[in-house]
């Protein structure tokens, strides 16, 4: 199972900021069985997926290579809760960044109202202890990334596109070469 907590990206600046979007349906189990009464999407989902936006603009800077996971949810603050049929849109920038770690703030929109404010913490695996340790398998990371539009918006602050990494691009070939 696949837990995307994006449907896809709307804007990438790399290095910057992000915007992502998520659409509440009523078919996704965590947000039919969560509560026995009342249907809505778990705040700790709206969470991972300001994480899973802020994480993926960190891991970009590094072409995917750093190992960079969520450390810390430095605060949080929900105003109402995102039922299905709601359109969240989930934006993210970078407030420090440095070889230990990153910072990031988030926010989750419904429409105009501010549903969602948040501030994470991210650390980088290093070397030294996690050699050898890939959180993805580079193919299916690819893939995943085109599914999230990333490489159709992304762009760098002096208006370039955010390329595809080569070391991705292989790696889909060979999976595409064996026809696993």
């Amino acid at each position: 199972m696949r837990w995307f907590w994006i449907d896809r990206f709307t804007e990438f600046v790399a290095g910057e900021t992000a915007e992502a979007i998520k659409c509440i349906s009523l078919s996704e189990e965590v947000v039919d069985e969560y509560s026995p009464c009342r249907t809505f999407l778990p705040a700790s989902v709206i969470i991972e997926g300001i994480a899973q936006t802020g994480g993926l603009l960190l891991g970009q800077m590094s072409d995917f290579n750093d190992r960079i996971v969520l450390a810390k949810v430095t605060s949080s603050e929900f105003h109402f809760e995102a039922e299905p049929g709601t359109k969240l849109t989930y934006r993210v920038r970078i407030t420090n960044n440095d070889e230990m770690g990153a910072m990031v703030e988030g926010t989750s929109h419904a429409g105009d109202r501010l549903q969602a404010k948040i501030d994470l913490m991210f650390a980088r695996l290093d070397d030294e202890r996690f050699k050898g340790v890939e959180l993805f398998e580079p193919a299916e990371f690819c893939r995943m990334l085109r599914l999230l539009r990333l490489f159709e918006v992304g762009v760098y602050p002096d208006g370039s596109k955010v390329q595809i990494p080569d070391h991705m691009i292989e790696a889909e070939q060979a999976f595409l070469k064996i026809g696993v």
